[in-house]
């Protein structure tokens, strides 16, 4: 082979093994702002393939503000937003989710006159219901309470079964990326466990890639893979969930009965 095709073939190498190793998302040096007033303050933050990562820090720290940025509502006014190598910071949230992007956002947000049947067909129209019946058995399998009451008005049901239902709504899409804020606020601490457990279940045997903002830093961090930690639009610390539980600063401020 000649030093040329040898050049071409290192060059080759190389670009194979940063696609591995780049991670689904990446957010650099993001700013975004509420009229005049600044929320977010140049955050930079990745979330690789097949990992379950998590944005945790006390209530108005931003981390809701970030996961709506990311879906382009608000807009970064500075910084980029990269998912699987495009730059997405300026689309509209419709082509955002085109690229199977799926938010479970603060609060459920479901529609509450819809049936629960109604509310999953709206999360499979981007897929144009092309695999509706397989994905409607899946979802019935992992929330079985869902089945239950799958020609129940949304808003009839409980704080819980909502959740399930937004979560449920978001995996529709069939994501590459799965954004949940907030999952658990305002939940019974048993109900809170399951939900945790299902999203452990999707990652570990689906392979779902989850991006996951959260007040409860305790289940948080142990299920993370990554973890960061955000006080006021500013991310502050970084490392694996295991070393963010064990980090005394991270127990002082969010595991001891300090800031929630």
């Amino acid at each position: 082979m000649s030093v040329a095709g040898i050049n071409v073939l290192v060059e080759e190498t190389r670009a194979a093994e940063k696609a591995r190793t780049a991670p689904l998302l990446s957010v650099r040096g993001v700013e975004t702002y509420y009229g005049n007033i600044i929320a977010l303050k140049g955050v930079d933050l990745d979330v690789h393939e097949g990992e379950i990562a998590t944005l945790i820090g006390a209530n108005g720290a931003g981390k809701s503000t970030l996961m709506m940025t990311i879906c382009g509502n608000p807009r970064a006014r500075r910084g980029r937003i990269v998912f699987d190598g495009r730059d997405i910071t300026n689309l509209s949230t419709h082509e955002i989710a085109r690229l199977r992007i799926a938010q479970s956002p603060e609060g459920r947000r479901i529609f509450p006159r819809m049936t629960v049947y109604e509310n999953l067909q709206m999360g499979a129209s981007l897929d144009n219901f092309a695999h509706f019946n397989d994905d409607l058995e899946r979802m019935l399998a992992i929330f079985p309470r869902l089945k239950e009451r799958l020609h129940q008005r949304g808003g009839t049901m409980s704080g819980g079964e909502q959740q399930m239902l937004a979560i449920a709504r978001a995996l529709m899409a069939r994501p590459r990326l799965l954004l949940l804020d907030e999952p658990s606020l305002g939940l019974a601490p048993l109900i809170v466990k399951q939900i945790f457990a299902v999203i452990r279940e999707l990652n570990e045997r689906d392979g779902m890639t989850v991006f996951l903002v959260e007040q409860n830093a305790y289940h948080a961090l142990k299920l993370a893979h990554r973890g960061y930690v955000m006080v006021t639009g500013t991310i502050t610390m970084t490392g694996t969930g295991k070393e963010l539980l064990a980090n005394p600063q991270v127990q002082a401020a969010y595991l001891e009965g300090g800031r929630h």
